[in-house]
């Protein structure tokens, strides 16, 4: 049986963290999608890094097959995927669900507070 330290041991290892620093060079560009998978309420609290889609993590999975009614056309399997949530632990579960899906660049930022303590930029929603 799996427990949730297991399953973020298994998503550790096969999605590989990416500093803020690493990350900020990234933001903007069109082959790269940040993707917050907090809750609403957090991302109206705090904001989100710019440009980011927000998607809570448990539509991430219908926001991101294409073949779902409820894709968003944000998902691209050929971009670079950085999620983050609030302390990387969501964003390390989706990371391994998206490498799952067919995704193969992804990334996590792990915590949006780590985001704006290294002085990564936030977008006011």
């Amino acid at each position: 049986m799996k427990t949730v330290q297991s399953m973020l041991a298994e998503a550790d290892a096969a999605v590989p963290r990416i500093s803020p620093d690493e990350a900020r060079k990234l933001v903007g560009r069109a082959d790269v999608l940040f993707l917050d998978v907090r809750e609403p309420a957090e991302v109206a609290t705090s904001g989100k890094v710019p440009g980011a889609v927000a998607v809570p993590r448990g539509l991430v999975e219908f926001r991101a097959d294409s073949a779902s009614p409820m894709h968003d056309k944000a998902f691209d399997k050929s971009k670079t995927v950085v999620a983050y949530c609030a302390s990387g632990g969501r964003s390390a579960l989706v990371g391994k669900t998206l490498k799952d899906m067919g995704y193969a660049n992804v990334r996590n930022l792990g915590g949006f507070k780590g985001w704006v303590d290294a002085g990564g930029e936030v977008e006011k929603v």
